[in-house]
C-alpha cells in the first residue's frame, strides 16, 4: 500500500522493484537486464540517494527511446589474465554493464584472491555504493570507479576537460556494518548550485568557477562555468587517476572523448568503469575480520564529538541506517518518478 506526503510517495521495496523492472522492460530491456538495473537503482533509493535511484528512469529512458542506449546488448567478458577481465558493454544501460563487471570480478577474485574488471561501452552506472555493498556482502573489499561527462576544468585551465568521476571503497564486516565510502571528485554537485540559484542565494567560492576559470559566489555564473575539485590540485590529480583507470585502461572514452548524454542523447557515451576486488576470506576467518572491523569503528565512535548533537560516524552508517528503516517502512520516492515508472511499465510485454 502506498502513502503520500506532499510530492513524495512511500512504496514497499518489493512493490517498487517490481514496478521498476516492468518499466525497464517497457523501455525494451530483457527481464534479466531490467532486474540488474533495478537492483542497483533500488539500493540507491534505499540509501537515500534519490538523484541516483529510480529517478534515473527519466534520463536512461530518454536515451533508450532515441537509441542512444542499446536496450538489447550483447555484453562480452574476456579473461585477459588470471586475475583480470575485460567487459564490453555494447552500449548497454550502465547498471547492466556494472553488474556484469562486478560479477566477473567476484568470480575471478574467488579463484585468485584479487579480481579486476575493466569495462567499456557503458553509460551512467548509478552510484558506487550499491556495488560496494554487494561486494562486501560476498566478502570482498573493493575499489570501484567510473568516468563521466566533462564538467571540471583542469587545474589552472579555463574549460571543461575532465569529468566529476565517482570512486568508492568498501570493506566487509561479517555480521556488522561494512565500511562504504562513495564520493565524486567535485566539492559540490551541480544540483546544489541549481538549488542555490532557485533560492536566490550565493554559493561558497570553493564550489565552482565562472566560464573564465575564476572562482565565483554567483550560482548563475557557476552553472555557466566549471565545478571545482575537492582538495584543489590534489582532487584534480585524483579525478585524472579515476579516468585513467576507468577510461584509458578500460579502452573506453576518456576526458573530452566522453560524449555528453545531455548534448548528444542519441550517441553512445562509451563510459568506462573499473572494479578492483580483494577476497578478504583468504586473509583470515570471518570472526577475525569482524573483530578488527568492530574495533576499528569503536575507536572512531569513542572520540568525543565536538558537537554533542553530531556523534562521530564511519562512512556508510547513514546510508545503511536509511536502508534498514526504508526496508521496514517503505521507500520514499517522488510521485513524479513513480508516475513515469508506471507509464513505461504499461509498455512492458506480457
Amino acid at each position: 500500500m502506498n502513502t503520500r506526503a506532499a510530492d513524495q510517495v512511500v512504496v514497499p521495496e518489493a512493490e517498487l522493484t517490481a514496478i521498476g523492472i516492468k518499466a525497464f522492460k517497457g523501455l525494451g530491456l530483457s527481464q534479466a537486464d531490467a532486474e540488474d538495473v533495478c537492483r542497483v537503482l533500488v539500493l540507491a533509493d534505499l540509501f537515500g540517494l534519490a538523484t541516483h535511484g529510480l529517478s534515473r528512469v527519466e534520463s536512461y529512458g530518454e536515451r533508450l527511446l532515441v537509441n542512444g542506449i542499446n536496450p538489447r546488448p550483447k555484453i562480452s567478458v574476456e579473461r585477459v589474465a588470471p586475475a583480470i577481465v575485460r567487459v564490453d558493454g555494447d552500449n548497454a544501460v550502465g547498471p547492466v554493464v556494472g553488474m556484469h563487471a562486478l560479477r566477473a570480478a567476484m568470480e575471478v577474485a574467488k579463484e585468485c584472491g584479487v579480481g579486476i574488471a575493466f569495462a567499456r561501452g557503458s553509460n551512467h552506472f548509478g552510484p558506487v555504493s550499491p556495488y560496494s555493498l554487494m561486494a562486501a556482502e560476498e566478502g570482498f573489499a573493493s575499489i570501484i570507479g567510473s568516468n563521466a561527462t566533462t564538467t571540471i576544468a583542469p587545474w589552472g585551465g579555463s574549460d571543461a576537460r575532465l569529468g566529476n568521476s565517482p570512486v568508492g571503497f568498501g570493506v566487509p564486516n561479517p555480521g556488522g556494518a561494512p565500511f562504504l565510502l562513495d564520493m565524486a571528485i567535485s566539492v559540490a554537485a551541480r544540483a546544489k548550485i541549481r538549488n542555490a540559484l532557485k533560492r536566490g542565494e550565493a554559493i561558497p567560492d570553493t564550489w565552482a568557477t565562472d566560464k573564465h576559470g575564476r572562482t565565483t559566489t554567483d550560482p548563475a555564473a557557476a552553472l555557466d562555468g566549471f565545478l571545482l575539485p575537492i582538495g584543489g590540485h590534489k582532487g584534480y590529480g585524483l579525478a585524472l587517476l579515476v579516468d585513467l583507470f576507468a577510461g584509458l585502461l578500460s579502452d573506453a572514452a576518456y576526458l573530452t572523448h566522453v560524449k555528453s548524454w545531455v548534448d548528444a542523447p542519441d550517441q553512445p557515451q562509451n563510459l568506462g568503469h573499473f572494479f578492483i576486488l580483494i577476497n578478504t576470506r583468504l586473509l583470515g576467518s570471518t570472526e577475525w575480520l569482524a573483530n578488527r572491523m568492530n574495533d576499528f569503528a569503536a575507536i572512531l565512535h569513542d572520540s568525543p564529538p565536538a558537537d554533542p548533537a553530531k556523534p562521530v560516524l564511519v562512512p556508510g552508517e547513514i546510508e545503511l541506517a536509511k536502508m534498514e528503516r526504508q526496508r521496514k517502512e517503505g521507500i520514499n520516492i517522488g510521485s513524479d518518478v513513480l508516475a513515469l515508472l508506471q507509464k513505461h511499465a504499461t509498455n512492458a510485454p506480457a
